[in-house]
C-alpha cells in the first residue's frame, strides 16, 4: 500500500471540500485528520518513525507548509487517542484547534470531561484553555469523576468545583467576608462559571424578615437548569456546625416565602476558607454543600 499517496489524497480532498462546503468544513477536517492519523500509524509500524518526517517534507513542498512533521504527529496522536473510544470525535462540536489543546492532556477521562463541557457551554478555544489551566477537572471530587467515567449524569451540586478560585485584587490575604463578597461581585460571571452549569445572580445581601428581625443572605442565586433557588453563604474561617443551622434557616425561609409550587427545593452552598469534613459528616445537611475558596 502506498501510504503517502493515500495521505496526500485525503489532505487534498479536504482542502477542496472546505472551499466548496464551508459549513461542514470542521467535520471534514476532523474526519480527514483522523483518517490520516490512522494511515500514519500503520505506515510507522511498517517503515519506522522516520517515515513521518519523510512524508512531512514531501507534503510541505507539494501541498503546503502547514503539513509539517509536528502537524502529522498530532494527527497520528489524534487517531491513537480516540480509536478505542465509543464516541467518535468527528461527531462533536469541537474544532481541530480545540482538539490540539486536549491532546496535550494525555488522560482520557480528563479529555472526555473537557469535550463534554466545551460542547455544553460552547466554549471557545481560549475559554477551554483557561478551564484547563485552572485545573477544573482536578477540582471535582472523586465521586463525580467516577460518575462521569461511567457516563452517569451528575447532579448540579456535584459539578461545583473545590476549591472555588477567586481572583484576589487586594494587597492582603486576610480579607473579611464583606471584602470577599465584593471580590465576587466584581468578577461575577467568572464566579458563576466556577459554580458550574445554570447559575444566575439574583441579589447580594438579600433581606429577609423572620419574626421581628431582619437577616441578610450573602448571595441569592437561581439555577435555571435545576429550577431552584440557591442560597450561598460566605465564611472567612473554618466550617462550623452553626453555619449549617444558619443556612438551613435561610433556605427554609426561601422555600416557604419565595419558592413557588412548580420550583424545586432550595440548594444551599457554604463557601468557607477551610473545610471540616467531620462537621459535615455529623450535621444534617440535606441540600447543602460546602466548598473551600482559594484566592489566586
Amino acid at each position: 500500500m502506498n501510504y503517502y499517496n493515500e495521505i496526500k489524497q485525503e489532505l487534498i480532498n479536504n482542502e477542496v471540500y472546505k472551499k466548496a462546503k464551508d459549513i461542514s468544513k470542521n467535520r471534514s477536517d476532523l474526519m480527514t485528520y483522523y483518517n490520516v492519523g490512522k494511515l500514519l500509524s500503520e505506515a510507522g509500524k511498517n517503515y519506522g518513525e522516520g517515515i513521518i518526517k519523510k512524508y512531512a517534507d514531501k507534503l510541505e513542498m507539494e501541498i503546503g507548509k502547514k503539513y509539517n512533521k509536528r502537524t502529522l504527529f498530532r494527527m497520528r496522536q489524534f487517531y491513537l487517542t480516540f480509536k478505542d473510544e465509543k464516541v467518535s470525535p468527528v461527531g462533536t462540536q469541537l474544532t481541530w484547534t480545540h482538539f490540539r489543546e486536549l491532546l496535550a492532556l494525555k488522560n482520557m477521562n480528563k479529555i472526555n470531561y473537557y469535550i463534554k463541557i466545551t460542547g455544553e457551554n460552547n466554549l471557545s478555544v481560549r475559554e477551554l484553555r483557561q478551564r484547563i489551566k485552572s485545573n477544573e477537572y482536578e477540582r471535582l471530587d472523586d465521586k463525580t469523576k467516577v460518575m462521569l467515567i461511567k457516563k452517569e449524569e451528575p447532579k448540579t451540586e456535584d459539578l461545583i468545583k473545590n476549591p472555588i478560585l477567586i481572583k484576589n485584587m487586594y494587597d492582603t490575604n486576610n480579607i473579611t467576608e464583606k471584602m470577599l463578597a465584593q471580590l465576587i461581585l466584581e468578577q461575577l460571571p467568572a464566579f458563576l462559571e466556577e459554580l458550574g452549569v445554570g447559575f444566575s445572580f439574583i441579589e447580594n445581601e438579600y433581606k429577609i424578615k423572620i419574626g421581628d428581625r431582619y437577616y441578610y443572605i450573602d448571595f441569592l442565586l437561581y439555577n435555571i437548569k435545576d429550577n431552584r433557588y440557591v442560597v450561598l453563604e460566605l465564611k472567612n474561617a473554618e466550617l462550623k456546625k452553626e453555619h449549617f443551622g444558619q443556612i438551613k434557616t435561610y433556605m427554609n425561609y426561601i422555600d416557604k416565602n419565595v419558592k413557588t409550587s412548580h420550583q424545586n427545593p432550595t440548594l444551599g452552598i457554604i463557601l468557607c476558607k477551610k473545610d471540616n469534613k467531620f462537621v459535615f459528616e455529623y450535621v444534617p445537611n440535606d441540600n447543602v454543600v460546602d466548598r473551600e475558596y482559594e484566592l489566586v
